[in-house]
């Protein structure tokens, strides 16, 4: 019982389905010559610190043996990660991977509204001068596509920004929600034709959150990234940005935010971005199906480097509070990684994470990684039922296993 693969589903089908979502500080420096980054001296973001982004004088990137598949589907999935070149906390802009579920709308700055409307007692209809007027916050936030690693050739679904707005919840506040309202649903400016049973309609890309999830403090809608204009591939002029929650629900090309007494059930709620799983009860096989929501815990091996015939292991983990990162190569034991940061890390940003690799030897290795959670939950497996019983990619958190080879 496997999720599905790349090869389960043609470029037409995963298309059609739209299944995936995504996302230059002012500090962003670049090496001469290259286009190799600098690491960031220290990210604050949350209370939290990240040191420099480590790296050895001389080092030299061995690239994996297992490299991701061809991208069928560059209409709709731009600008993924490469591990190899992962060299700092912070993803510049121009690298940032993007999703497209629709269409990537070109938006007139001056034009543009966004209207808070529904259940609402005061309705609020804002243009950008109007936001940007309003105390602006920042927050650091790694944020990751919830099909990242569900194909061989989707890996670099992730990256690392520090976002800029207003808060949600204030804005919500001012608004004035009603008693009856329970339900917050948040509209793009992309959009599609969708057949119901028959029915054809033309919908805006549409995510919705409870009210309570809505009021999280740490909720922005954003109109900076890294210190600049949102880029049009990640929302311009405004998105969401819902700190420990999948791309999906981090609506880019805002337009509407409206209250509602009853639970969005549109696609992208209810048809699409749906986890099925197969799991095991009392009686037998129980088959469950659910939303789409909140990241989940997971790790990978970014790279392997060489410096003086000294052998590394460099690694990001994220989707939660993070308490250790082991290693394993081959079919070895587990080994403790060591994190780049103070122990005060933002749950919301990933740490980085280095293993010293001494008893290297030659030939072709296999790395796999584990996150640990403060709450003591540990990264599955492949073979766990919750990753072996689920029947989609979403939500595809399981170990990751990179190939190696030394010479």
């Amino acid at each position: 019982m496997s999720h599905s693969s790349s090869s389960d589903m043609s470029p037409e089908i995963v298309s059609r389905r739209g299944f995936l979502s995504g996302a230059r500080d002012r500090r962003e420096v670049l090496l001469g010559g290259g286009a190799a980054l600098a690491g960031l001296a220290l990210l604050q973001g949350c209370g939290s610190a990240q040191a420099a982004f480590p790296t050895r004088p001389g080092e030299r990137v061995l690239p994996w043996a297992d490299q991701p598949g061809e991208n069928p589907i560059p209409q709709v999935v731009a600008n993924q990660l490469r591990w190899e070149d992962l060299e700092s906390v912070v993803t510049p802009a121009s690298r940032f991977f993007s999703v497209a579920h629709y269409n990537r709308p070109e938006i007139d700055a001056d034009s543009w509204r966004l209207e808070v409307t529904g259940l609402v007692e005061r309705p609020l209809t804002l243009t950008l001068a109007d936001i940007r007027k309003r105390p602006r916050r920042e927050i650091d936030f790694t944020l990751e596509c919830s099909g990242n690693h569900g194909f061989q050739w989707f890996q670099g679904g992730i990256g690392t920004a520090r976002w800029a707005g207003i808060s949600l919840a204030s804005l919500l506040t001012e608004a004035g929600p009603r008693p009856e309202a329970i339900e917050v649903a948040f509209y793009g400016a992309d959009a599609g034709e969708e057949t119901v049973r028959e029915i054809k309609m033309q919908q805006n890309f549409a995510r919705a959150m409870s009210l309570a999830d809505a009021r999280d403090p740490a909720n922005l809608l954003c109109t900076e990234m890294n210190g600049a204009p949102l880029p049009p591939a990640n929302g311009f002029p405004l998105r969401l940005i819902a700190p420990g929650w999948y791309g999906i629900a981090n609506v880019k090309w805002l337009t509407r935010i409206e209250l509602r007494d009853r639970r969005l059930m549109n696609r992208f709620m209810a048809r699409d971005y749906v986890t099925i799983r197969e799991e095991q009860g009392d009686g037998g096989t129980v088959w469950s199906e659910s939303s789409v929501g909140r990241a989940r815990l997971k790790s990978a091996p970014a790279k392997v480097t060489v410096a003086n015939g000294s052998y590394r292991i460099v690694g990001a983990a994220w989707g939660a509070a993070i308490k250790d990162v082991e290693v394993r190569i081959d079919d070895g034991s587990w080994r403790k990684a060591q994190f780049e940061g103070g122990a005060d890390a933002s749950p919301y940003v990933w740490r980085i994470w280095t293993m010293d690799w001494p008893d290297a030897t030659p030939g072709e290795h296999n790395v796999t990684s584990r996150a640990i959670a403060a709450t003591g939950e540990v990264q599955p497996a492949m073979d766990d039922p919750l990753i072996a019983g689920k029947h989609t990619y979403w939500e595809s958190n399981g170990q990751v296993t990179r190939r190696v080879r030394i010479v």
